[in-house]
């Protein structure tokens, strides 16, 4: 049977819950609910605008890599700044507490992208996830803030990431990983949805 108290406890209290079919689900089985949807809306569509360019790697072979577009859509004109921000710090190494180009974390991230509009936010992970209103994951847009536990299935909110892409085909966050550093990834990954805990929608 799954869990309404993990929703409402990440909730602060909120009586927003997900009902669908009769039944009440977690955030974390409505992110799933929603790729599953994402995934089935996106077949036969045409393909996200990418750009592809060349790297080479360490042996001296080179490789194409392929990237998403790099400007939002549907998004103001401040988050836009705000993820161009973030994405500017890409490649800079994880620091616990850090805030700068030499290294930062999680919610140091934010704390700079959201700096670039003048805009002050709370410097950790559990008040920025109170810092805004509770969004569903079925209805994810650009900007909102994902927060997620250390484990799969754990309702202590110990991580946080910008939405960047928020499309039929799938979410996209940034974000400063302990283990590679400020990168971008998909929420739909089986790693990110089974620690999702809950998001909000920034108060702009």
């Amino acid at each position: 049977m799954l869990i309404l108290v993990s929703w409402l406890a990440s909730c602060s209290g909120s009586k927003k819950v997900n009902y669908r079919n009769g039944r009440y689900y977690s955030a974390r089985d409505m992110a799933r609910i929603k790729a599953a949807e994402r995934n089935r809306r996106g077949r036969g569509r045409a393909p996200i605008a990418k750009s592809k360019t060349r790297a080479t790697t360490a042996s001296g072979t080179a490789k194409i890599v392929t990237k998403r577009r790099s400007t939002p859509l549907n998004a103001s004109r401040e988050m836009v700044t705000v993820i161009e921000t973030a994405r500017s710090y890409q490649g800079t190494p994880y620091k616990y507490g850090g805030t700068t180009r030499l290294g930062m974390d999680c919610s140091g991230l934010l704390c700079a992208a959201f700096a670039a509009i003048e805009v002050p936010i709370p410097r950790s992970s559990n008040e920025q996830a109170v810092w805004g209103d509770p969004v569903r994951p079925q209805d994810l847009k650009v900007g909102d803030l994902l927060f997620f536990g250390a484990s799969p299935g754990s309702n202590s909110i110990t991580h946080v990431g910008l939405v960047t892409e928020a499309t039929p085909e799938g979410v996209q966050f940034i974000h400063s990983s302990s283990s590679l550093g400020v990168t971008e990834n998909s929420l739909e990954t089986d790693y990110y949805l089974s620690r999702f805990i809950k998001a909000v929608r920034p108060p702009l």
